[in-house]
C-alpha cells in the first residue's frame, strides 16, 4: 500500500504508509478496551492499546514497547486480528495482533482515561474509534471461541 503526495516541483513522491499497532490483549474470553484522555476530539472513545512503529523496529517489538509504556504488563504477541486499516487520509495504517498477558500482569491505565475487559457480547458497549471499529467485527469470534 502506498501513498502519493506532490511536492512543490510537481512530481510524485511515493512513500509507505506509516504502521500503527495494535494489541487485542485477550483473557479468560474477555478483550481490553481503553479509554482516549487526550486529544480532546477523541477523548472518552475507545481503542486497543498501541502506537507508531519507531524506524527500524519490528511490529510485533514495538507492540511489546508500547504495552509497556502505556499499561505496565509484558505481553506475548500472537496472530494478527483483521485486516490493515487505513487512516489519517491514508497516512497511516493501522495493524492489530492478538496479545496475552504475561507474569500475571495486570494493566494499569498509564495513559487512557479507563480500562475496561469486555466479552463478545459487550463489545458494542463502548464508543470505538473509527480505525478499531473494524477491528472489533473481526474478534468476535475469537472471543466466544474462548
Amino acid at each position: 500500500m502506498q501513498t502519493e503526495r506532490v511536492s512543490g516541483n510537481g512530481q510524485a513522491d511515493r512513500r509507505e504508509p506509516k504502521v500503527v499497532v495494535g494489541a487485542a490483549i485477550i483473557a479468560d474470553g474477555r478483550v481490553l478496551a481503553c479509554a482516549r484522555s487526550a486529544p480532546p476530539e477523541v477523548a472518552g472513545r475507545w481503542e486497543f492499546p498501541g502506537g507508531k512503529v519507531e524506524p527500524g523496529e519490528s511490529e510485533t517489538a514495538a507492540l511489546v514497547r508500547e504495552c509497556a509504556e502505556e499499561l505496565a504488563v509484558r505481553v506475548e504477541i500472537g496472530d494478527r486480528v483483521g485486516r490493515d486499516v487505513r487512516m489519517a487520509h491514508g497516512r497511516s495504517v493501522l495493524k492489530v495482533y492478538a496479545a496475552r498477558l504475561l507474569h500475571d500482569d495486570e494493566p494499569t491505565a498509564l495513559e487512557h482515561a479507563a480500562l475496561r475487559w469486555l466479552t463478545a457480547a459487550e463489545l458494542d458497549t463502548v464508543d470505538w474509534l473509527p480505525a478499531d471499529a473494524p477491528i472489533v467485527a473481526a474478534l468476535r469470534p475469537l472471543l466466544a471461541a474462548r
